[in-house]
């Protein structure tokens, strides 16, 4: 018996409800002492149907079968924006899923969009004490670049793509 191994598509707007799933499944586990926990709401579903629609991002989905395990987007950076500066927005995978490489998967994924989207680096935001997402970030080939907002309880990681 063969292991699935799991696939890349491109997301849809109708996908929203199962993303909203995963996002706030994700957020919940990983930054459980850090932020306030999220709920499931028909304005969060709506507002990821909003962000799905975004023709300036691009978001895939990473499944194993029939099953959504996570997510990325990727897109012009939003802070600071600078023409040749790409943004991670967001990358999410199903905690059970975590460390199975799908994260893996998808940050490759979201590296090869923004680069041949044209852009020379990339940045992504983060929250300073999450110990969990920085140590995946910097296996990945992010750095931290000195960036911070919301009075500091937020730091940039940049990523080369030339």
């Amino acid at each position: 018996m063969t292991a699935l191994r799991p696939t890349l598509r491109k997301a849809l707007s109708i996908d929203a409800p199962r993303i909203t799933r995963i996002y706030i499944e994700s957020w919940n586990a990983g930054f459980e002492k850090l932020m306030p926990l999220q709920n499931y709401s028909p304005e969060l579903v709506q507002r990821w149907e909003q962000d799905l629609g975004d023709v300036s991002r691009q978001w895939w989905i990473a499944e194993l079968g029939n099953t959504m395990v996570g997510f990325v987007g990727v897109g012009p950076s939003r802070d600071p924006h600078e023409a040749k500066l790409g943004e991670l927005d967001t990358i999410a995978v199903v905690p059970i899923w975590w460390r199975k490489k799908i994260g893996q998967l998808l940050m490759t994924k979201a590296v090869s969009l923004l680069t041949h989207q044209g852009y020379q680096e990339a940045v992504l935001w983060t929250l300073a004490d999450y110990e969990r997402g920085q140590k995946f970030y910097e296996s990945m080939g992010w750095r931290q670049d000195g960036g911070v907002r919301d009075e500091g309880k937020q730091i940039r990681y940049r990523y080369s793509l030339k």
